[in-house]
């Protein structure tokens, strides 16, 4: 969680750089689409702001109040980025109707190119490297941080290209067509982060290649137990939580049964990371291997 913290701060830091750097730009040239980047990227500096105090929070231990940690405060996170997104497209499409009708008058074109593009390259080694760690350390705040910053470099890269052609072309009105075009895009990303944080917080499952992993350690750790059914698990920001039924021999003395257990929590460990497990262990009586039903896991 240190690691992650740290990053969130260079996120922040990084993100105050890059500002500066594209409000220059729009300063140099006077450009509606480098406008709408730079408004883009204040957008980028408040979500990581607030990503940072989510960490935080998140990082906080169980209390008699939330007794299985604070760990969604990232999705509410995100959730506030995915809204701070829309609202910055609304910003862009009433800047750049206002271009369309009024087309600016642009200057120095390439050394505002020369400073946008330096940006946008900064902006690009950072959004790998905070996507590599939001999955390493499963960190829904800097997925999708790291999103939003790639979404930024694409939104850099239509600017440079649409602005570019301005003084070959003489065609003014690209500046706020391309400006358009960036809204849409974000718009679009601004929804994608909506729809993945509410299902975070609905408890989607929307790893099904985790819920099998899942299945799999259970097998892997369970021999010597009959089945286990009525597996369920959700995902809290970096912690998943487990639980399921574990049917046992009838001579299973409670020992015999705490072993099994101890090794199907260590497997899932393995698989997923860090985890909460919680399994109920019934007599061989409760079985419900016949008729055999898709939820149970068949262990010796």
């Amino acid at each position: 969680m240190k690691k992650t913290l740290r990053v969130a701060w260079a996120s922040l830091l990084i993100s105050l750089v890059v500002l500066g750097m594209k409000t220059a730009a729009y300063w140099l040239t006077g450009s509606v689409a480098l406008y709408s980047d730079a408004i883009e990227t204040v957008i980028n500096v408040v979500t990581a702001a607030t990503a940072l105090l989510a960490l935080w929070y998140s990082a906080r231990p169980a209390d008699t109040n939330h007794p299985y940690g604070h760990y969604k405060a990232e999705y509410l996170s995100a959730v506030v980025e995915g809204m701070l997104v829309l609202a910055t497209s609304v910003m862009i499409c009433s800047a750049a109707w206002d271009g369309w009708h009024q087309p600016p008058v642009l200057h120095a074109p390439l050394l505002g190119i020369g400073v946008n593009a330096a940006a946008g390259m900064l902006n690009l080694l950072w959004a790998l490297v905070l996507l590599r760690e939001g999955r390493i350390s499963k960190s829904p705040a800097l997925v999708a941080g790291g999103r939003h910053v790639m979404t930024d470099v694409w939104t850099t890269g239509a600017v440079l290209t649409g602005f570019g052609l301005v003084p070959l072309t003489g065609w003014t009105w690209l500046d706020p067509l391309v400006a358009i075009f960036i809204a849409l895009n974000i718009l679009r990303s601004g929804y994608g982060l909506l729809r993945q944080s509410v299902g975070g917080l609905m408890d989607e499952v929307t790893n099904l290649g985790e819920a099998d992993a899942v299945r799999r350690a259970i097998v892997h750790g369970g021999q010597g137990a009959i089945e286990a059914h009525d597996v369920r698990m959700r995902v809290a920001g970096r912690m998943t939580f487990v639980d399921f039924h574990l049917v046992v021999p009838g001579g299973f003395t409670v020992d015999a049964a705490h072993m099994v257990c101890d090794r199907i929590e260590q497997s899932i460990r393995e698989a997923v990371g860090e985890a909460v497990i919680s399994i109920h262990v019934e007599p061989a009586h409760k079985t419900k291997l016949l008729p055999l039903r898709q939820d149970v896991l068949v262990l010796s």
